[in-house]
């Protein structure tokens, strides 16, 4: 109340006023209206970007590392510990989905990111004491080459409690970094579109990390050793995260994001026998001045849904009295944003199913091949990994200091080109990893074959590459694309579906694994059994790169046909016509 009272009494704010005080609707770890000069910005996504430095290091250290210990440790075949390490890094990213959901409607993002991060520590830490504890060892000293029970036990509820530490980190550190910038202001929404790139590179240095030096540390010291050294980390960062509270802006929980989809469609039923008004400024919108958030401007597209916004008897009916028979262009256009992210979700499926082949069959395919790059050092499998961040950082720092700035001089647009551009040039790149990969490996298969002298490893660093640069477009674009898209009240359950694409891909991916395995088994012989020397995965990413491919042609008509979200700015006058309101995109 105190808040809304500050806000009505600066209403006819000067310029000046503008630049002092932040008006998008977050507040201040006191709960005031937040100052420009102290709160936000680079000095707040620092603390942010560090925790997401942190557990990225873990995160990758873990996964990239996981096969080689699943079949390494704990005996199981390749084929077996593939779908293992798909399933956890599959739910690893769709309960963000719940978390992203839970700190919209009721906690707030920092609130679930701190809850998030002490889970994740109790994971690490419970990782951490499987290794040390005489009792949780995954061998009784030495006297049995099989593992034991309760070692397994503990070390996937450790794995899994990491997961879930993860649902709640992920959808929102990222979007409580973004917050940091108001949209409204000229200077700050162009540092936040650097944001995303920035966060990236950020991601990438925790990646190589994690995959050369905390690998290089399970394999040749000890795992215990290593899950220490990501504990410690963990606890000083999450220290670190604290200390940048009264730097941060907060937004307010403002309920289940749900319900005002579900009251749109609700009344559009209900209306569904009335005909919409030709035009559009005959539809129920609260004034701009009594609106807290931010107004989308009315669009075309779905038209059944504006019958919810259908004004029946304007004298005696209100929002305020029945939610459910009469909502607000805003809330129909929320709704059409959301059903309109359906069909690119979808389709950036299968880029997800690309991505999970890197740290499970490439990872793989490295342990087989010569990894000396010295004669008394020998690098770990996991770190070919690493080739990947290499790529993603050229193509996220071309992107960022060349590409764009160009482009924006070129064309006049803010981000240079547009988010599903940027999306489709990325699936391009996968294709061409994924080619690469098959090429690379019948060479690996016919040196086997002819029982030549073991290729060095670094034949996996085109593939691992290209699917990096491939990274550098399409996830940063997805992250953006979510983000942006989503109502802003629902913008920790976007980072969600970000996540989800590579959630299910990964789910989609052992899928795959077990219906190509079932079929060539039938056929006579199947592309994947315990040796990796006798699997065909040079056919498995060839039926991988004709599928993205295919999928790339649907994406693009999808894209083309697709409306950004709309929204009337107070900085720039916004043109509800013609979509120059926010993405000022083509």
């Amino acid at each position: 109340m105190e808040l809304e009272m500050e806000r009505e009494k600066r209403g006819g704010r000067a310029e000046s006023d503008e630049d002092k005080w932040v008006h998008d609707s977050s507040v201040d770890d006191k709960g005031r209206l937040p100052l420009r000069a102290s709160t936000g910005v680079w000095k707040a996504s620092s603390f942010i970007v560090t925790i997401e430095f942190s557990e990225r290091l873990s995160y990758f250290g873990i996964a990239t590392n996981l096969i080689s210990y699943l079949t390494k440790v704990i005996h199981q075949d390749l084929k077996t510990a593939a779908k293992n390490v798909n399933y956890w890094t599959g739910v690893t990213t769709s309960i963000p989905l719940l978390g992203g959901l839970l700190a919209d409607a009721y906690t707030g993002r920092f609130t679930m990111v701190l809850f998030a991060s002490v889970v994740y520590l109790m994971g690490l830490s419970l990782l951490t004491l499987s290794q040390f504890i005489p009792s949780l060892k995954p061998f009784n000293n030495g006297r049995s080459h099989q593992p034991r029970k309760i070692h397994e036990v503990v070390f996937f509820l450790a794995l899994y409690l990491i997961s879930v530490g993860t649902g709640g980190h992920k959808p929102c550190l990222e979007s409580f970094g973004a917050d940091q910038f108001d949209d409204d202001h000229l200077e700050e929404r162009k540092k936040k579109m650097s944001y995303f790139n920035w966060w990236n590179f950020a991601l990438c240095c925790g990646l190589v990390l994690g995959v050369t030096v905390i690998a290089y540390v399970q394999d040749n010291v000890s795992w215990g050793v290593a899950s220490l050294i990501l504990t410690v980390t963990m606890a000083t960062t999450i220290v670190t995260f604290c200390m940048g509270k009264p730097c941060y802006r907060y937004r307010i929980p403002e309920g289940s994001p749900l319900t005002p989809m579900l009251q749109v469609l609700v009344a559009a039923i209900r209306k569904r026998n009335l005909p919409v008004p030709s035009n559009p400024a005959l539809l129920y919108e609260v004034p701009k001045s009594q609106s807290q958030g931010r107004l989308l401007c009315h669009t075309s597209r779905l038209g059944f849904l504006d019958k919810a916004a259908i004004i029946e008897e304007k004298e005696s009916i209100s929002i305020e009295q029945n939610p459910w028979r009469l909502t607000t262009v805003t809330m129909v256009e929320e709704t059409k944003l959301i059903l309109g992210m359906i069909p690119i979700w979808l389709t950036s499926l299968t880029f997800g199913i690309c991505m999970a082949q890197g740290p499970t069959f490439f990872v793989k395919q490295a342990a087989t091949m010569n990894l000396r790059i010295a004669d008394n050092f020998k690098i770990p499998p996991a770190s070919i990994y690493a080739l990947g961040a290499v790529g993603m950082i050229i193509s996220v720092t071309t992107c960022e200091k060349i590409i764009v700035p160009m482009l924006r001089k070129a064309t006049g647009n803010e981000r240079g080109f547009n988010i599903l551009q940027r999306i489709g040039i990325g699936m391009i790149f996968s294709i061409a990893a994924m080619s690469v990969a098959a090429l690379v490996e019948m060479k690996r298969l016919r040196a086997v074959e002819k029982e030549i002298m073991s290729m060095g490893a670094f034949w996996l660093a085109p593939q691992s590459i290209i699917l990096g640069i491939a990274d550098g477009f399409t996830l940063v674009g997805l992250q953006e694309y979510f983000y942006d898209q989503v109502p802003d009240s629902m913008r920790s359950l976007g980072i969600s579906f970000y996540l989800s694409v590579i959630g299910g891909g990964n789910f989609l991916s052992s899928f795959l694994i077990t219906v190509v395995d079932h079929v060539t088994e039938k056929l006579g012989r199947s592309w994947f059994v315990e040796d990796v020397n006798m699997c065909r995965l040079d056919n498995f990413y060839w039926l991988l790169a004709a599928m993205s491919a295919l999928n790339l042609c649907v994406y693009v008509k999808l894209a083309m046909k697709y409306t950004y979200k709309k929204v009337q700015r107070r900085v720039i006058v916004a043109d509800c016509n013609n979509g120059d309101g926010v993405e000022l995109m083509a």
